[in-house]
């Protein structure tokens, strides 16, 4: 007996069937509807959406003997069905461009398409998928049929790459109408599932459907694929440890388990947790995705967002609720930061060793008690009142410490809004070590080179000098001095010398930062 892949079965076969694109569905109806076809349209999207689906139900209305008035196909008819299925059709010709991409076919394309349909009345409908596989040369020899078409005669173009048709064939973009398809919502999914579910005859709870939608991405057919899977694995009888060990998702407990690593400061047992889940089977990657869910819901807790979650039972969400009473928002924030970057990056996919990506992020995590707020450190240590002056033991006067804190806040007002400046100077500005050393003085430090020669501009230092005369109440004396190299490094900007410059500016900013950096032995994060 043959099966029927559900993403198959369940296709839509009417415009309003199809979910999430209605702003697409509902145009093409109305066009059907109002004798306003174009000849020539672009479908763009993620794949999964309903590109090809919208497509065939174009294909399907343009030649439906029975369509509505209303422009709807009637789903029934020889032709309907046959187009519905993806089956041999005289007028509807579907076309795999991954496979069918160079000139010679775009050629045999622009040759048939010259041919009338079978029937009157009828229309001759061309449906190209992944149609950014396409080369230039084969973009170029169907340029001129779609300038100007043959009667009766639609093409359809579908892609989840339009940028690549944007820098090949550029041209071919005015020649189409555009659609965007959006991701389906995973209430949609949701829905649609248990839709799907009924059909077949059974249920599943919505936690489990909703873990499936999670998982699909916003795109349909990848759902019902799983959906597909979880029904052979548990013989039609969903559930979410049915849902679970399909997808390769790691236990919640799991996590929990890592929480209260953090929590303890247990820091050495980060080693033998992710040895845990390499030996139990789980992916780092699939480990990593769940991580960041759960930094994420945390963070909604703490934040009083979280109570509506669903897809999660309730003694789940009441353990993850006592888990963030233990973490401040700010950490939260940080550790979501963290887990983020290296899902931004990549790296985790790419790496060869996983499992040390891993441990080094978990450890960074479980560390994070170093990373303090600079205000809470400040008010430790005692605030503004701790005067820290290395280059001169002699005590400054507090007209001179009040004069050095109104600079350094016009200085930081004018930065912040530059608009007055002269053009391409900021940069500049914000890589210069900025001193003020007592008085109506500022100093500026920068490493030879273009800034230092546009700094060093006589009109360059005046607009200075009056931007930041006009927020703290008096002229300045402005001085832009080349900095050195240290000795044995090029002359050059690298990584190191940004890092220490920057922390050369905190510490310039807040004197109390230097004696807490030597002190505590902090490091800086970028």
């Amino acid at each position: 007996m043959s099966h029927t892949a559900l993403a198959r079965k369940y296709r839509p076969k009417r415009f309003a069937e199809v979910a999430t694109q209605d702003h697409v569905s509902e145009t093409l109806r109305r066009a059907i509807a109002g004798d306003r076809v174009g000849h020539a349209y672009l479908f763009c999207g993620p794949r999964g959406i309903g590109k090809t689906t919208l497509a065939r139900v174009l294909a399907m209305a343009l030649n439906c003997p029975d369509r509505g008035e209303d422009g709807e196909p009637c789903g029934e008819c020889e032709s309907c069905r046959r187009i519905w299925a993806g089956q041999t059709a005289l007028d509807v010709v579907e076309i795999d461009a991954a496979s069918n991409r160079g000139v010679d076919d775009a050629r045999d394309l622009r040759e048939r398409a010259m041919y009338a349909p079978s029937e009157e009345g009828r229309y001759k409908v061309y449906i190209v998928d992944e149609a950014h596989m396409l080369t230039r040369e084969a973009w170029n020899a169907l340029l001129k049929i779609l300038e100007e078409p043959p009667p009766r005669v639609i093409f359809i173009f579908a892609t989840t790459e339009p940028q690549k048709i944007q820098q090949s064939a550029s041209p071919i973009l005015s020649r189409c109408q555009r659609f965007d398809f959006r991701r389906i919502g995973v209430g949609d999914i949701t829905r649609r599932l248990q839709e799907v579910l009924s059909g077949e005859g059974t249920d599943a709870p919505e936690e489990a459907l909703r873990t499936i939608a999670l998982r699909a991405e916003g795109g349909m057919r990848d759902a019902l694929s799983l959906l597909d899977q979880v029904l052979a694995l548990t013989g039609g009888d969903v559930s979410q440890a049915g849902v679970r060990r399909v997808l390769g998702l790691v236990e919640e407990e799991r996590y929990l388990e890592l929480l209260d690593i953090f929590q303890n400061r247990r820091h050495g047992e980060v080693f033998s947790f992710v040895e845990a889940l390499l030996e139990e089977g789980y992916d780092m990657v699939e480990f990593h995705r769940g991580l960041v869910d759960t930094f994420r819901l945390l963070l909604r807790f703490r934040l009083g967002e979280g109570e509506g979650e669903k897809g999660l039972g309730d003694d789940l969400l009441e353990a993850l609720k006592d888990k963030a009473e233990a973490f401040s928002p700010g950490d939260l924030v940080r550790m979501l930061s963290q887990a983020t970057e290296l899902e931004a990056t990549g790296s985790l996919r790419r790496s060869a060793q996983p499992r040390l990506l891993m441990e080094m992020l978990l450890l960074r995590l479980s560390y994070l008690d170093r990373t303090v707020q600079l205000e809470t450190l400040l008010r430790g240590l005692g605030g503004e009142e701790v005067v820290v002056d290395s280059a001169s033991p002699s005590t400054s006067s507090e007209d001179n410490e009040d004069n050095k804190v109104s600079l350094q806040k016009a200085w930081d007002r004018v930065l912040g809004d530059p608009k007055n400046l002269p053009k391409g100077v900021v940069p500049f500005l914000r890589a210069a070590r900025v001193e003020f050393p007592g008085g109506e003085r500022i100093r500026l430090s920068v490493l030879p080179g273009p800034g230092l020669d546009r700094l060093q501009d006589p009109g360059v230092i005046r607009t200075l000098r009056d931007a930041v005369g006009d927020h703290s109440g008096s002229l300045p004396e402005l001085t832009v001095l080349a900095e050195g190299p240290e000795e044995g490094s090029p002359n050059r900007i690298t990584q190191r010398t940004v890092r220490d410059g920057r922390l050369r500016e905190l510490v310039d900013k807040e004197p109390a930062l230097g004696e807490a950096v030597k002190e505590l032995d902090l490091e800086l994060l970028d």
